[in-house]
């Protein structure tokens, strides 16, 4: 199904979809060291067990409607997952697993950061800047040209700004419609009550 966007106004969508702003953001030049926190620290998880990854993901995600990987069937996750060139970091914060950090680095030169999360019961610690730190060490290599990533209007409210403090510059902007996941299941109907379920 297709809708024309109006783009000097509102757009009507159908019920049981919703709709994200999505803010592409990059940075073009490696950022100065800094000294690993002794708070949070990434480790590498090699072909990761796609039900210890979904549960993680869910953890971080599902306050801000993150579904895409919930959706996938297992062969298709684990493609991902086990692929060359995909890494998946833990963030570990007093023992205990906190957030993920995914790269993707295909393209040696031109890596995105896929997904960047911090589980609810460890945000608003002063966590999020020692593992964006951490995050950029791994992401900058010798080849490395550009790293880039995107947020949208369904995450968290402070992401955008979060990203342009750690150095990221904005570059491009989608609308993203998509199926409600709450109406069909992969995530529960009380998930991100901030956004109404519209179905």
């Amino acid at each position: 199904m297709s809708i024309a966007l109006n783009l000097d106004g509102y757009t009507d969508l159908p019920p049981g979809k919703i709709a994200a702003v999505v803010t592409h953001l990059e940075m073009r030049q490696r950022p100065a060291p800094r000294a690993p926190s002794e708070r949070i620290a990434l480790r590498k998880t090699e072909r990761p067990d796609i039900g210890w990854y979904r549960a993680l993901y869910r953890a971080i995600g599902e306050d801000w409607l993150w579904f895409s990987r919930l959706e996938m069937t297992e062969t298709e996750l684990t493609a991902i997952l086990h692929r060359p060139g995909n890494e998946t970091y833990v963030a570990m914060a007093d023992g205990a697993e906190a957030g993920i950090v995914e790269l993707d680095r295909r393209d040696p030169a031109d890596v995105e950061i896929s997904f960047f999360g911090l589980r609810p019961d460890a945000t608003g610690k002063g966590l999020g800047g020692a593992m964006m730190a951490a995050a950029l060490a791994l992401a900058w290599q010798a080849a490395t040209r550009r790293v880039w990533l995107h947020t949208c209007t369904l995450d968290h409210p402070a992401a955008l700004a979060f990203y342009r403090r750690q150095g990221f510059t904005p570059f491009a902007r989608q609308v993203e419609v998509v199926d409600d996941p709450r109406l069909s299941g992969i995530l529960p109907r009380t998930a991100a009550p901030h956004i109404p379920v519209i179905g």
